[in-house]
């Protein structure tokens, strides 16, 4: 996704990515490989056919070799998202969701659709739910307050993508707020 020149001055969608990928995965692997020590931490060991709990990481490098099947998280499924797509349409607060729900989704369906059943369906799913989730930020942005900002459920993308706006919004919003008081202590 390409950010407006005003939004680059917070962390990029690929570099959320990055960060997301030390989440851990489950995998099936097809190759046996001893516990292995990583700056990140130390895992392992591989024993096919026994599933193992992996960094995002190092699934996605291991499923680009074909040395492994990637479990799909329990929420990324057509059910759950379905769920989670209609409390974003029914309901006024945002559904809850793993906190960085756009990325690992989008890693693991960019990498290891063919382990998903139903990849094109899960795709418009996630792409319905971020559409409902940023019509209501739109929304959420009329009815700004300077002096408290609630936004439960939002996840790590959506916070990144508003942050730059409500940065500059509350500034402009506190002065404002501020400057009629200064004028008020100056009359006698």
């Amino acid at each position: 996704m390409a950010l407006p020149g005003p939004l680059r001055t917070t962390i990029t969608p690929p570099e959320l990515e990055l960060v997301a990928s030390e989440q851990l995965v489950e995998i099936i692997p097809l190759v046996a490989m001893e516990r292995t020590a990583f700056i990140s931490g130390a895992y392992g060991p591989l024993r096919p056919p026994l599933k193992c709990k992996v960094p995002l990481w190092m699934a996605t490098n291991l499923k680009m070799k074909k040395k492994c099947h990637i479990i799909p998280p329990v929420w990324l499924n057509t059910d759950y998202l379905q769920d989670r797509f209609n409390e974003e349409t029914t309901k006024e607060e945002f559904s809850r969701l793993p906190f960085r729900f756009m990325e690992i989704s989008k890693v693991l369906l960019d990498v290891a659709s063919d382990d998903f059943q139903n990849p094109d369906k899960l795709r418009s799913l996630l792409k319905d739910i971020r559409e409902a989730r940023q019509a209501k930020s739109r929304e959420g942005i009329s009815k700004l307050d300077h002096s408290a900002l609630d936004l439960p459920n939002l996840c790590a993308m959506e916070i990144n993508e508003i942050r730059p706006f409500f940065v500059r919004a509350m500034g402009v919003i506190t002065q404002l707020v501020r400057e009629p008081e200064a004028g008020q202590a100056m009359e006698p």
